[in-house]
């Protein structure tokens, strides 16, 4: 059944094919990667506090704590400047959470393009199969057989695009939705820790 709709369709279906195996792998990677416990521990924050209050802060508490998650990474940038001026050690975690964000951003971009792209291949797919039936005129009449190959090749194409952008947009939207999230949390928890370690809150 498939196999007669893939050759219904004629070769510009590939491309499609191609968009949403990338696009099937690129949503199941994020959706194993952008979870909320793997980005945001929980009592992650109140564990850096209790080791900082303790005085137990050393390299392989550092190392070990940027290995845990994105958010482990900011807040061992500020573990890392803990004993700087406030201002600076804002500045390194706010470095920091511009390379965690770009982490939790991996693959969006190339999600929102296949999205956006996938209709448009659709459409190219439409345009040849009306080229094939036109191609299927001629002075006698027209090839029935040509015809209808024409005719499978546009509605197909157009299936299969509208098909994969549809729910490609909307992953890519609940991705973009779910870092946005991720980042602000990771902020302000950011801020919480630089205000704790600096006396502002307790």
């Amino acid at each position: 059944m498939l196999l007669s709709i893939l050759l219904a369709a004629g070769w510009p279906i590939y491309m499609l094919l191609i968009a949403s195996v990338i696009g099937m792998a690129l949503i199941i990677e994020r959706l194993l990667y952008l979870r909320s416990k793997r980005v945001l521990p929980p009592n992650l924050l109140q564990e850096v506090i209790r080791v900082h209050q303790n005085g137990k802060v050393d390299s392989n508490v550092i190392n070990t704590l940027e290995q845990n998650s994105p958010l482990g990474r900011v807040l061992a940038a500020g573990l890392r400047n803990v004993d700087s001026p406030r201002e600076a050690m804002k500045e390194s975690i706010e470095e920091a959470g511009r390379g965690a964000a770009h982490e939790l951003e991996r693959f969006l971009t190339t999600l929102g393009t296949i999205a956006t792209l996938a209709p448009l291949m659709g459409l190219f797919g439409t345009v040849v199969g009306m080229i094939e039936i036109f191609g299927a005129q001629n002075s006698v009449g027209s090839n029935p057989a040509e015809l209808a190959h024409g005719i499978s090749v546009a509605l197909y194409n157009t299936g299969f695009g509208l098909a994969i952008a549809m729910p490609t947009l909307v992953f890519y939207r609940h991705f973009r939705a779910q870092v946005d999230s991720f980042i602000i949390e990771m902020e302000q928890q950011a801020v919480k820790f630089v205000d704790i370690v600096h006396g502002v809150r307790k």
